[in-house]
């Protein structure tokens, strides 16, 4: 007989080892378990429904739901996209290959941001961070090819040279289908890769954008214009937004002050290599299937993922992307009670205002501070299920029915790009989702103060009426406690109520914020696990969220009258179930400022009283954290 694990050593397996041991990962998924299985389930309820509407079986709910469905048959024409082969992205090759100059390259400047040809800087428009009732032009640099530019140092000199290996060996084997020749196609490839390495020594490490307020860093176009030279970034300006902006958010300060060392005259035929190799690739997935899978060899590596998903889920992924807001709609209204709906909402209100208890009985935070903590809590919109209707931008997309699905996306991504270039000089509308109703996922918006909740989301082991009160604690409970605590984490204490980037701490109570802060890094930071060390900094926003997610329910827990901890306890490790390939894990630690599900389930409650009363934990117990050592916040 296989020797139990005990809930007292490791309640992560504990909970999971069965479910682990006997789980097959799909060939083209890196990872199934807890949010990809409701993914995945959901996904095949769509695909059926899609199936369906396609063949004229069932009825599409409306203009947008049938432009979705239009775009799923496209993708799925795969005689189509064979026989055009690599034609449809070829126009826009040639558009690069043809700029003979830094002066023709001006001249295209704005054609090429609004049709999304890859630049050496790129610009968005988002909501100001200081006022956000308005938007902002914000400029940042292009993306490394490695996953994150810590991959570039010489102490990753190994890894470096085995990943970009295979991603050059990926680009070499694409180029032979376009017209170059095979001297252009090795010089091509050359280029592209000495690019990149100028690229990662400029641009953000993963672990310096998980520190959002670091990238509001506001200068005069005059200003950007003399460090983006020989860029024309005043005409490009005028020709983007008929005015120049009042300012620009630069992002990535470092890159901007070493622009001058990435374009140049020097390095101006470096940059259309690369433009033109990386562009390439980032289209693979829109031409013929042979193309498909050979532009998958890179990212399938980084993953582990030894198959392309079907050409039905890739309709059905795409269609579902581009369209995501009227298919979440259709997903709310079909599939997800309005009983399940009001019974969530009553659990998020119930949550805030046990947050607020907490918060005023805090023993770190003066009064003052306490306050604004508390008005921050009363002024959180809940935004629950889905929308009641799309954004205005779903009514303007369109493409041709005879169009390649290469021109479609390109035609859609032009609407978009203009679209958001349009809004710089309009209010931000604080009634949009984040997210859709048919994503498995939550989220907090610090700059909007409001918190998401997908449809999709609400279901078990996440929640459910049929669980008991205690198991959607541990559950759906938890999440949103965890979403409402990113609105005082590292990034989200820097928020006011109104969303704008404001200092409302006294400075003693954000020094001692600070304090506990660097506690919760230190209590992950270095832990080793297979696939590498845990960066505790680079999670700690996560951390500290999913710390005052735990504290908030655990206090409710014990206003229930037949509580059941260890009923929460194990659906909150239930809920961070999870099997994935190595590689994908290894790839994790690197992009994804989420902890390891492992620690996710079995760091946190170690932190609390009730665990230890639980599962009655003494030091002799894996699961043992000396007092002294454990950290809540919230």
């Amino acid at each position: 007989m296989k020797k139990e694990i005990r809930v007292q050593d490791d309640l992560y397996l504990h909970v999971n080892k069965e479910w682990i041991d006997n789980a097959v990962i799909p060939d083209d998924k890196p990872r199934i378990g807890g949010f990809a299985d409701l993914d995945q389930d959901v996904e095949k309820l769509l695909i059926g429904d899609f199936n369906k509407m396609a063949a004229g079986k069932m009825k599409c709910p409306d203009e947008n739901v049938k432009k979705a469905v239009e775009l799923y048959k496209l993708v799925k024409n795969t005689e189509k996209r064979n026989a055009e082969g690599v034609a449809p992205v070829m126009e826009r090759l040639h558009k690069i290959e043809s700029l003979g100059s830094i002066s023709d390259f001006n001249t295209a400047l704005s054609e090429f941001v609004s049709h999304r040809i890859n630049l050496p800087f790129s610009l968005e428009v988002t909501v100001d961070f200081k006022d956000s009732l308005h938007h902002a032009l914000m400029l940042f640099g292009p993306s490394a090819i490695l996953p994150d530019v810590t991959y570039y140092k010489p102490e990753m000199e190994q890894q470096k040279n085995a990943l970009l290996g295979v991603w050059q060996g990926m680009a070499a084997q694409l180029l032979t289908f376009t017209d170059l020749t095979a001297e252009q196609q090795t010089q091509y490839v050359k280029d592209a890769l000495e690019f990149d390495a100028i690229i990662a020594t400029l641009v953000k490490s993963n672990e310096e954008w998980s520190d959002y307020p670091a990238m509001y860093n506001p200068m005069s176009v005059e200003e950007v214009a003399k460090l983006l030279a020989p860029v024309d970034f005043v005409k490009l300006a005028k020709d983007l937004f008929g005015k120049l902006p009042e300012k620009v958010i630069v992002a990535e300060p470092r890159f901007l002050n070493g622009f001058a060392k990435l374009f140049n005259a020097d390095n101006f035929e470096k940059y259309k290599h690369w433009a033109y190799v990386t562009e390439y690739i980032g289209s693979t997935s829109l031409l013929s299937e042979q193309i498909r899978a050979i532009g998958a060899t890179y990212s399938n590596m980084l993953s582990g993922v030894a198959a392309l998903p079907s050409i039905e889920k890739q309709a059905y992924r795409l269609a579902s992307s581009v369209f995501s807001e009227p298919v979440g709609i259709y997903y709310g209204k079909k599939y997800f009670g309005e009983k399940a709906k009001a019974d969530v909402v009553e659990i998020v209100k119930e949550i805030i205002e046990t947050y607020k208890g907490r918060v005023a009985k805090n023993d770190f935070l003066s009064e003052q501070t306490k306050e604004k903590a508390i008005k921050k809590l009363g002024t959180i919109v809940i935004k629950m299920g889905y929308p009641d209707k799309c954004k205005e931008i779903y009514n303007k997309l369109a493409f041709g029915s005879s169009d390649s699905l290469y021109k479609a996306m390109e035609v859609l991504g032009h609407i978009r790009t203009v679209d958001n270039n349009s809004k710089l000089y309009k209010d931000v509308d604080r009634t949009e989702w984040p997210m859709p109703g048919h994503m498995v996922n939550a989220c907090y918006s610090p700059t909007s103060n409001d918190i998401t909740f997908p449809a999709a989301i609400l279901q078990a082991p996440f929640y459910s009426i049929k669980q008991s009160r205690s198991e959607n604690l541990g559950g759906i409970g938890a999440v949103i406690g965890h979403e409402i605590s990113h609105a005082f984490d590292n990034n989200g204490a820097k928020c006011d109520e109104n969303g704008n980037l404001n200092n409302w701490w006294t400075d003693e109570d954000f020094k001692r914020f600070e304090e506990r802060t660097h506690a919760m890094i230190e209590e992950f930071d270095g832990i080793e696990l297979p696939q590498g060390k845990v960066n505790g900094k680079f999670i700690v926003s996560e951390n500290i969220a999913d710390n005052g997610g735990m504290a908030v329910t655990l206090e409710m827990m014990s206003h229930l009258k037949n509580a059941d901890y260890q009923a929460y306890f194990r659906n909150w490790a239930r809920v961070w179930c999870m099997k994935a390939r190595p590689e994908y894990l290894q790839l994790l630690l690197s992009v994804d400022v989420h902890g390891p599900a492992e620690l996710r389930a079995n760091m946190q409650p170690r932190n609390f009283p009730e665990w230890y009363k639980a599962f009655d934990v003494t030091e002799k117990d894996g699961m043992y954290l000396a007092p002294e050592k454990r950290v809540t916040i919230w």
